[in-house]
């Protein structure tokens, strides 16, 4: 559950990773990110960027940060 106002869910860093994945998965040709990094921790934002970093060299669409 990602939750809501009323409902707690999970961290704001882990909705903004749900919702990268959410977008990923619907196979865009072109995925623009503004501010992926923002509002999460130095280890998660480098691994973030990582992870973004191996799937635009495997899949057949430009991600653009």
């Amino acid at each position: 559950m990602i939750g809501g106002s009323f409902v707690r869910g999970v961290s704001g860093g882990e909705r903004k990773r749900v919702s990268i994945g959410n977008e990923i998965l619907i196979n865009p040709s072109l995925l623009f990110l503004d501010e992926p990094t923002s509002g999460l921790d130095s280890t998660t934002a480098l691994r973030t960027i990582q992870i973004l970093h191996d799937i635009a060299e495997v899949v057949d669409f430009i991600i653009m940060v």
